[in-house]
């Protein structure tokens, strides 16, 4: 279980300039939309909103209509010269003009439904080699950054269809990423098969949303929907005035099925347990037990620091194992509101972590998690960005699968200035598969600072806060062990 953290984010979803390109979408009649086409049928040129049921059991090519993440690669993309692109995200904002002809006597603040802006992106990657090959890594499996980096694009377009009422709003609201709860990888998701994304606003509050993302990739061996499923992502999005700052009230949501409305008593809890941890987070670790927790820790790394030629051969300092690094942020990877793309930056964190991972267990290690995220603060175009990774911790209960937590921090350095902030902290977890595990062990990461040991204790109490909350709600242990979640060791 890896919690982890977003503060404001940088994935604005503000649309500051309307632009039509009639060609690229189907037209809707009044009584909805037309049957979709089967994945072999569909133009590759076609772009449409998704208008279907969304209990997830019942998430069927037959029952929406996706838009086509490679319809981007065949034709000219000019909307906001200079903003950041891939694949997915060119199809997403060309879908955004959509949105953008809503009613003229539609109140500022409303009343929607789930349904109102639920929206799904297919990659046809069984019959699309371009775009397949966007999406390849260099073991034929698929690029997990680039799939993080589209589900953000996705859950922005989706806050933005929520929230937009009139044109009046595209120049005064400002939808920013907040938070990403933490994604678990269900199953290995292949890049030779066809994709589809699947989302919608599940809970709003005052100010912000939630948008629950499902990663869908269906296989011939099994009918049960619930056996696509390879990855469930939960986005908050906050609102903001674009001339104030200050928090704007956005429309509200009406859940009308069982499913949505179980999926927004479920957001609810998450919410609280939001606000709940950002409480904890300005406690200090004052008492007795976690001073004891903490000298624990510290006493391998004193023995590496003070007598290095007795120190254990089966561990090694955090900072031994730290890679970073940087570049400055340009203006092709800004967002329609200027500053630095989420996505982008979840992208080349994930990038630093798997190459950290991968020189640490000297086998390419497999994508299990990444754990809630937050936007600190935003990153703006020309910030010189400095990316800094570590292993934090091992996890070596099970020989044939340990897991390998790694921590990457990024931080916006202005040298004039001489300051430096964080404006993101990413955490993920890779294993790695039994054959690279005969050629070698994984070590121990133990800290050399106290520094480090308050970090580790505190990915290792989120770990076990998620845990607890998954078994309270008893979920099979045996289904946890599956997905890679189980209770960390805290005795140290």
């Amino acid at each position: 279980m890896r919690a982890l953290r977003f503060g404001y984010g940088v994935a604005v979803t503000t649309l500051t300039k309307k632009l039509r390109y009639p060609s690229l979408f189907r037209s809707y009649s009044s009584s909805g939309p037309p049957d979709p086409p089967s994945i072999s049928e569909i133009d590759p040129n076609s772009v449409a909103s998704t208008v279907s049921c969304p209990n997830s059991q019942r998430l069927q090519d037959d029952d929406v209509s996706a838009i086509d993440a490679g319809s981007s690669l065949r034709k000219p993309v000019c909307m906001w010269p200079g903003m950041y692109h891939s694949p997915a995200t060119n199809a997403l904002w060309q879908a955004r003009s959509i949105f953008d002809t809503p009613s003229s006597d539609v109140d500022s603040i409303t009343e929607k439904t789930p349904s109102h802006s639920r929206t799904t992106i297919l990659y046809p990657f069984s019959s699309d080699y371009i775009l397949r090959e966007q999406y390849r890594n260099p073991w034929n499996g698929i690029r997990a950054g680039k799939l993080l980096e589209d589900l953000d694009a996705l859950a922005g377009t989706i806050s933005f269809k929520h929230c937009f009422n009139n044109a009046g709003m595209a120049d005064s609201l400002l939808l920013v990423t907040a938070s990403v709860d933490k994604m678990v990888i269900k199953k290995p998701i292949l890049v030779d098969i066809d994709l589809k994304i699947v989302g919608a606003v599940t809970w709003v509050g005052r100010s912000s949303m939630e948008i629950q993302l499902e990663v869908l990739q269906p296989t011939e061996e099994t009918s049960d929907p619930l056996d696509s499923q390879a990855l469930v992502a939960n986005f908050t999005f906050v609102a903001r005035d674009s001339k104030t700052g200050k928090s704007a009230i956005i429309n509200q949501i009406t859940p009308e099925t069982e499913r949505e409305k179980s999926l927004w008593k479920e957001a609810e809890e998450r919410n609280k347990l939001r606000k709940k941890r950002r409480q904890e987070k300005k406690k200090e670790i004052e008492n007795e037990k976690e001073a004891e927790r903490l000298n624990a820790l510290l006493a391998e790394g004193r023995v590496f620091i003070d007598m290095p030629a007795l120190a254990d051969r089966d561990s090694i300092l955090i900072k031994d194992t730290c890679l970073q690094n940087s570049l400055v942020c340009q203006p092709q990877q800004r967002n329609t509101h200027g500053r630095i793309f989420g996505g982008f930056l979840m992208r080349r964190a994930f990038e630093l972590a798997f190459a950290t991972a991968y020189t640490f267990a000297g086998s390419a290690p497999l994508f299990l998690e990444v754990d809630h995220v937050d936007f600190l603060k935003p990153v703006d175009v020309g910030n010189f960005l400095r990316l800094k990774s570590c292993i934090l911790f091992t996890e070596l209960e099970n020989p044939d699968k340990p897991l390998i937590n790694v921590e990457v921090v990024a931080h916006v350095t202005r040298p004039e200035f001489r300051s430096a902030e964080v404006s993101n902290k990413f955490y993920f977890t890779f294993t790695t598969s039994s054959d690279a595990m005969r050629n070698g062990r994984i070590r121990s990461v133990v800290p050399a600072t106290e520094e480090e040991a308050r970090r580790i204790i505190e990915r290792m109490d989120a770990e076990k806060q998620i845990f607890n909350s998954l078994v309270s709600k008893k979920v099979p242990e045996s289904n946890l062990h599956e997905v890679g979640i189980h209770d960390p060791k805290l005795e140290v």
